[in-house]
């Protein structure tokens, strides 16, 4: 499918996506708060990598967002939710293997990346995490991908909803066809999953009861980083995107 349009109206959720580069810096760059330069410095290796490359997407994508210069843009400190500036703006982050996912948007959102041919143990995890309803379909389906899209989903859902994983996997229950339940009656949230750049793109956010719900999310595949990470605003290159579901996560009562 075609890509973004260039407008920066924080009611539609935007993706941004970045190929990770294996290059790490000797100490945190300058763009960097004090509480991120601290994190980068007891990592090692490849998670080393992975914050440095998610932190200069973050800013990036909320500087096309929003139309602010990348170094004026700055996530809160800890988890990366929202922003300090520009304020008001949400944020999800995902990174697995070579490629780096972050969604901006003006409500809470959560997003979630798999490579589309991972094959994990995926029937212990369902027969651990899942409910009946979620095995019974899943395993009769017998199909990897499958069991990919619900764990990103329910991996988008919490991250959305600002919960962990332990004891909250079954907060959403994904049921045949991809037909989703969820434990949030207040709001109206809705579920947009695709395949882009070898990966499933899972987005959860809470979409607006007056726009239309059944727009797809604005998605930018961004040029990887310069050597020295410098916050050049970044160019968006080619790319494309298969659908594959959309739904609204119905309160379960």
């Amino acid at each position: 499918m075609a890509g973004p349009s260039n407008a920066c109206s924080p009611d539609r959720p935007r993706i941004w996506l970045c190929h990770q580069i294996q290059r790490d810096l000797p100490a945190p760059p300058e763009w960097m708060t004090r509480f991120e330069a601290d994190t980068m410095a007891r990592l090692e290796g490849v998670r080393r990598r992975e914050f440095l490359a998610s932190r200069w997407l973050m800013r990036q994508g909320i500087s096309q967002a929003s139309g602010t210069a990348p170094e004026h843009c700055q996530p809160v400190d800890g988890r990366p939710v929202a922003t300090v500036s520009p304020p008001h703006w949400c944020l999800s982050l995902s990174h697995s293997r070579e490629l780096a996912a972050v969604a901006t948007g003006g409500r809470p959102l959560g997003i979630d990346i798999e490579p589309g041919q991972r094959k994990p143990d995926w029937t212990g995890v369902a027969r651990r995490w899942f409910s009946p309803v979620e095995q019974e379909w899943l395993f009769r389906a017998d199909d990897p991908f499958s069991f990919l899209q619900v764990w990103t989903l329910k991996e988008a859902w919490l991250k959305a909803t600002g919960r962990g994983i332990a004891g909250n996997l079954q907060t959403l229950e994904v049921r045949k066809n991809f037909e989703l339940y969820g434990d949030q009656p207040d709001g109206l949230w809705q579920a947009s999953c695709f395949y882009a750049e070898g990966f499933v793109v899972t987005l959860v956010h809470q979409a607006s009861t007056d726009g239309n719900r059944t727009l797809w999310p604005d998605i930018t595949l961004l040029e990887p980083p310069a050597d020295d990470f410098a916050l050049t605003p970044a160019r968006p290159t080619d790319t494309s995107w298969e659908p594959l579901f959309q739904r609204i996560i119905r309160a379960r009562r």
